[in-house]
């Protein structure tokens, strides 16, 4: 009997963390991984695990993740997201199914990542858990020269959770900007890697300094302490989404 080979494909998802404990699988918590790997495995009739591009906290959302997972079953991509779709929960979807060539790996492989960090400047009854609502006047020049310090490779512990296993601290920030729409408020912010916990900690600290509470200066001096106790409060999860991961073009069939 001649066995199938096995293919590896990208799964590309979208969805709504606020009721799951985060991405990755844990033993007392229903997160997106798990959710995914029961659908595959039950489509697939054998288990199927997943590697993602990278963990997002509890309350994350995301409109690009990618998670790769390997199955000699054959497949027909879109038929796949049709029927991972009619079984997942409505606030996980399946947007795509892509074969890749058997070495590509979904965190890395990635060359960029992109969050967007959403903040309604008015109250929106219909964004709770999804935007930050901030009640007091910012000053989003002072937080957009502040943004530019961030840019280029650096050391951000300041900005990271103490506790992550982790061998440096280091990431390279192409791209970070505030940028207002209405009455809604966005910081894109795009690098080679995020360290965990730093995307939030550093709006949290751009938040003061938009109240006046930190200048340029003080803000590039928390950058350099290499102290996460001298920046701000980490904001909420609810505004942080993911959304964006690139990969070489060579790793798709």
């Amino acid at each position: 009997m001649r066995l199938r080979k096995t293919v590896r494909y990208f799964l590309q998802l979208a969805y709504k963390g606020t009721n799951y404990h985060g991405w990755q699988i844990q033993p007392n918590g229903n997160t997106i991984q798990s959710e995914i790997e029961s659908a595959l495995s039950t489509l697939l009739r054998k288990p199927i695990s997943i590697t993602g591009s990278g963990r997002t906290d509890s309350g994350v959302h995301a409109f690009h993740q990618i998670a790769h997972f390997d199955t000699d079953s054959e497949l027909v991509p879109q038929q796949m997201v049709f029927k991972l779709n009619s079984i997942l929960p409505n606030d996980i979807v399946v947007k795509n199914c892509i074969p890749v060539i058997d070495e590509a790996h979904a965190r890395f492989d990635a060359v960029e990542r992109g969050y967007v960090y959403h903040i309604d400047l008015a109250r929106n009854p219909f964004s709770a858990n999804e935007h930050l609502y901030v009640p007091y006047e910012l000053d989003i020049d002072l937080m957009n020269q502040a943004a530019k310090r961030l840019i280029g490779r650096q050391d951000f512990e300041s900005f990271s959770k103490v506790k992550t296993e982790v061998n440096h601290f280091y990431c390279d920030i192409r791209q970070a900007y505030w940028q207002v729409e209405g009455t809604r408020l966005m910081f894109v912010v795009r690098a080679d890697r995020f360290l965990r916990g730093m995307i939030r900690a550093i709006v949290g600290t751009m938040l003061e300094v938009g109240r006046g509470k930190l200048s340029e200066n003080d803000f590039v001096d928390v950058l350099k302490a290499k102290d996460r106790r001298r920046a701000g409060k980490a904001v909420s999860p609810d505004g942080l989404y993911l959304n964006q991961v690139d990969y070489p073009a060579e790793i798709y069939i």
